[in-house]
């Protein structure tokens, strides 16, 4: 590939990144030769966004047919009052375009389907997954595996945050992770809330694993998922491997084309329980429900419900078959999103599984 020269005024506004042994002036050219889409200019996308504009990626491809509100300005850092009401996707561009004029912003006013992923997903170096919904993250990862474009995928609930990247033909992509497609398991942010701050982390995160890639420099995170907790700012990951069985990537495929991969093919949702109704359950007669809390040593060392399984999220791959018989699993973690991995995981065993919403959190603040 013919890499682009760089003008005096690039040398000038990176200066930085040319003092940097692993970039220098060949990597500031790839950089400007590479072209990232981001699918969401929300919470992650904005941070995303405004860091690869900032580092003088040469094209940013903004999907988005949402429109800015009010209650976007609490995390999402590319609008400001003046954008109430207009189109994300246009709002983003311009405000970019004001940062760094040198770059390509494109403005994409849709919705991803499977009609136009292909076109849209086929046209980058790097896919930046920044949905709130999951049907829609399962169709981005289908096409990236698919057209063998690199996937920066990240999630964000109440406090914590995930992150996982995907090489297809390198590694686990995330059906791999979570093979079933349970649309209502995690709220998104305007029913489950979300700390401001929060998707800032996991967005900067995301932009830094697409530099990475279009750099060819560093570790990725592919086969790992990161996981973050705002609350006790905290760091851990869970490895993972390719599944024979997947869906998309493994041995003998079933989804072949982006037709089998119809956001509409989602199967039953995964149980959530309220503290109230945990509590209702409890307390009635039969066989209770088997506790299991993936939290971490420090974490629990403060308390955990009565006779809870201590398995961290971690470790749950190895210790699965350590999980007691029953015919109700109830996951527990600090804030509700570990828990629901827990859930998805345990899905793929066969088991039922049931994640407390809130987590621990919402167990201490509604028993007292």
């Amino acid at each position: 590939m013919q890499l682009p020269v760089l003008a005096e005024a690039e040398r000038q506004r990176y200066a930085r990144h040319l003092s940097l042994a692993e970039v220098g002036p060949e990597g500031q050219a790839r950089l400007k030769a590479g072209a990232v889409l981001i699918v969401g200019a929300g919470g992650l996308g904005s941070p995303a966004a405004l860091y690869l504009a900032a580092a003088g990626v040469g094209r940013l491809g903004l999907l988005d047919f949402d429109r800015v509100d009010l209650s976007n300005l609490q995390r999402q850092v590319l609008f400001d009052g003046e954008d109430i009401g207009a189109p994300k996707a246009a709002a983003a561009r311009d405000r970019l375009v004001a940062m760094n004029p040198d770059i390509r912003i494109e403005a994409h006013e849709e919705r991803l389907t499977v009609a136009n992923a292909a076109r849209l997903v086929g046209d980058y170096d790097v896919v930046i997954d920044g949905t709130d919904r999951l049907a829609v993250r399962y169709l981005i990862n289908d096409a990236c595996v698919l057209l063998g474009k690199p996937l920066v995928s990240a999630a964000i609930h109440r406090f914590e945050g995930q992150l996982m990247t995907v090489v297809p033909g390198r590694s686990p992509c995330y059906r791999c992770l979570y093979p079933h497609n349970a649309e209502d398991l995690v709220p998104n942010c305007a029913t489950a809330g979300v700390l401001g701050v929060l998707p800032g982390v996991m967005g900067t995160l995301q932009a830094t694993e697409a530099m990475k890639l279009l750099l060819g420099i560093g570790e990725t995170l592919a086969g790992r998922l990161l996981l973050y907790d705002a609350l006790n700012l905290r760091f851990q990951e869970l490895r993972f491997q390719r599944r024979a069985d997947c869906a998309v990537c493994g041995d003998d495929p079933t989804i072949t084309s982006l037709q089998d991969s119809a956001p509409e093919d989602a199967v039953p949702a995964l149980e959530e329980w309220s503290v109230p109704q945990l509590v209702e359950r409890l307390s009635a007669p039969g066989p209770a429900p088997v506790l299991v809390d993936v939290r971490e040593d420090y974490e629990v060392a403060s308390g955990m419900l009565p006779d809870a399984v201590h398995i961290p999220l971690g470790q749950l791959p190895a210790r699965f078959d350590e999980i007691p018989p029953g015919e109700e699993l109830v996951f527990i973690c600090a804030a509700g999103m570990r828990s629901a991995s827990a859930c998805r995981f345990a899905q793929s065993r066969g088991r039922r599984a049931i994640n407390l919403a809130g987590g621990m959190h919402a167990w201490q603040t509604r028993r007292g």
